[in-house]
């Protein structure tokens, strides 16, 4: 193929996914839902873009907030969304589906007058589909005289271009008005106006994929065989039948019929799978794969999709595919399998990062005794932190690259800030621990897991804990089965853990090699987060860290820095040593930036503006001295 700026681009349904986190049950009775990004075209886009595609994204979306989600959801997935656009006076469609058995998967759309079906022929523009290798289009997108013009234009465009056009034939009969509303589930009514439809299509087709009753709909036959005979003398398509479990057949135009089994692997959830086959197949042919190697990647992602909830976040990232391809043993269930599994979070949920800059002010009993001595209320604590808020604002106005700053805030006191920082987008750390409590105990005497239901999704999970690894067994071991239990608790629930450990004031010697000892004991037992925050370690030390972390789960975002309330210069020496190791992804410091200006405003010595300009300062100072140390 000719090299083009992308690879794909995806032209159709671009919806929301409410998944009932219920199952085994009817959706009349789901309570929780979980939101994803959806639609077949929006789905195989992330796909790609996981596997490392250069896919874009051509529909529309509401001009509301289910819109901006959709947008930015394919935006973090690494989805080029320069074409995808608003449709003023639309909503952004609604999928609500759960998973009553496995086989039974309700689910209604919520599409009257939806955004994506008002994509017509002038959101079409030709340089964009001549820039691509491939253009791939959904049967849906045929359903409406608008949405039909639009594609017939792109096609127009690609076969002008040489690029090459694949049709997902994608069909639902309720969203051509053939079933009842909540009729989702519906796969298959014959109707001669879809077929007329797809047929119109199919001379300019290079691939055309389905399901045996998609198929059946393209070919206009309730015979397969009939219906594949059918298409061919349309055209010149390859064509692929997804056989689900079985896996599926590859027909050439020209040469031998292809058949690839499919993985055993045990069925979870099939909605999305055909999205995530798509998705490899095309993966493996933008490789000039054969036949056989498209269909194989393309089961390989369809059996990860499978065994997990939700469509779009199922889709597998190219490390997560090599390493399920590489196994000597296919794992009947890939999402309990415990490496699989933090490939699919650490490849798929996290975000390269470059350096942070954060201000780290969850501190309650430090300011709580600070108040205590000046004979103030605990409730000038919110004040304060309110305060420190503004200055990390001023910081972030006038440093050229604001979205490196970062904060860690507590629910005690600091909830509203936690509520501010979220809404200006900042890295936001929230903490979970009891301060200064060994064994670690949290917070909220409630299950982890129920208190970070309730967190903003892109809040970080801080939780400190003073750690040794020679500690006595009763401790060591409360203390690594209440860490064990929250990073089960993050996992679930798809949230970052920023592990703080604390070495020192243990009551056991520390030297090079205590704080790798203790990192090594949490990899262990299976416990990988996504941030370390750790005391600043000595020039020999380092090696000993960037080795556990390399051995263990060189996905980690990295290592940030702690300040133990220590002066500038202290902080300066530690940041020379640490600015050259890969892994110490920048700071984390709290007192050494507020502890002045907390002591004077509390005892009246200086007022809020003073605050605020203190804490700017200082922050901003502690910024420049790690950036003058970084190659």
């Amino acid at each position: 193929m000719t090299e083009r700026s992308l690879d794909v681009i995806c032209l159709g349904r671009a919806t929301v996914d409410l998944y009932g986190q219920q199952s085994g049950g009817r959706l009349e009775d789901m309570q929780t839902f979980a939101k994803y990004v959806g639609g077949s075209s929006a789905n195989v886009a992330v796909g790609l873009a996981r596997l490392g595609a250069r896919a874009s994204m051509l529909t529309r979306v509401g001009d509301e907030q289910m819109g901006t989600f959709v947008r930015e959801a394919l935006a973090t997935a690494g989805v080029d969304v320069t074409h995808v656009r608003t449709a003023p006076g639309r909503l952004t469609g609604l999928v609500v589906l759960g998973i009553a058995a496995r086989d039974q998967y309700p689910h209604i759309f919520f599409r009257e007058n939806c955004a994506d079906m008002a994509l017509d022929a002038t959101d079409v523009d030709e340089s964009h589909i001549a820039s691509s290798r491939l253009l791939a289009i959904t049967g849906t997108h045929l359903s409406t005289p608008t949405t039909a013009a639009a594609v017939h234009r792109a096609v127009g465009y690609a076969r002008r271009h040489g690029t090459r056009v694949v049709l997902d034939v994608d069909y639902r009969p309720v969203l051509w008005g053939l079933a009842a509303a909540g009729d989702g589930a519906n796969r298959y009514v014959a109707s001669s106006v879809v077929t007329a439809a797809v047929a119109e299509l199919l001379p300019s087709c290079d691939l055309v994929v389905g399901t045996e009753e998609e198929i059946r709909i393209a070919g206009g036959a309730a015979d397969t065989d009939v219906a594949v005979a059918n298409i061919r003398a349309a055209g010149q398509a390859t064509i692929v039948v997804k056989r689900g479990a079985a896996g599926c057949t590859v027909l050439p135009h020209v040469g031998t019929p292809v058949d690839v089994q499919g993985f055993p692997v045990e069925v979870f959830n099939t909605l999305g799978a055909g999205d995530a086959f798509l998705a490899g197949f095309l993966h493996a042919l933008l490789q000039d794969g054969d036949w056989n190697t498209c269909a194989r990647i393309g089961n390989a992602c369809g059996a990860l999709a499978v065994s997990r909830h939700g469509c779009a976040p199922a889709l597998p990232s190219a490390i997560e595919l090599s390493d399920f391809l590489g196994r000597d043993v296919t794992p009947r269930q890939p999402d309990r399998d415990s490496r699989l599994h933090h490939l699919h979070v650490a490849t798929t949920t996290r975000r390269p990062r470059s350096d942070l800059y954060v201000l780290a002010f969850d501190h309650r009993r430090q300011l709580e005794q600070l108040a205590a001595s000046c004979g103030l209320p605990a409730d000038r604590i919110r004040v304060f932190k309110g305060l420190v808020a503004d200055a990390v604002d001023r910081v972030a106005d006038r440093l050229p690259q604001a979205d490196r700053l970062g904060v860690i805030v507590d629910d005690r006191y600091g909830e509203e800030v936690l509520a501010r920082m979220t809404r200006a987008g900042r890295w936001t750390g929230r903490a979970i621990e009891v301060p200064g409590s060994r064994p670690v105990e949290f917070e909220s005497r409630e299950n982890c897991g129920l208190q970070l239901l309730g967190w903003p999704a892109k809040h970080v999970v801080k939780c400190l804990v003073f750690y040794h690894p020679d500690d006595a067994l009763p401790l060591r071991l409360a203390q690594e089965r209440r860490i064990t239990g929250l990073w089960r608790d993050t996992v679930r629930l798809e949230r970052e853990l920023l592990l703080e450990v604390i070495v020192t004031n243990c009551g056991h010697p520390v030297d090079d090699t205590t704080v790798a000892r203790s990192m090594q004991r949490f990899y262990n037992l299976g416990v990988r987060p996504a941030w370390w925050k750790l005391e600043p370690p000595t020039r020999d030390a380092w090696p000993r860290i960037v080795d556990a972390i390399e051995a263990n789960d060189p996905h980690c975002n990295g290592v940030l820095l702690l300040g133990l309330d220590a002066p500038e210069h202290v902080l300066g020496a530690s940041f020379e040593v640490a600015a050259p190791v890969r892994q110490c992804r920048g700071f984390a410091v709290g007192r050494s930036i507020f502890g002045a200006a907390a002591r004077d405003w509390m005892r009246h010595a200086i007022d809020d503006a003073a605050v605020v300009d203190d804490i700017a300062t200082r922050y901003r100072r502690l910024i420049d001295l790690w950036r003058s140390q970084r190659p």
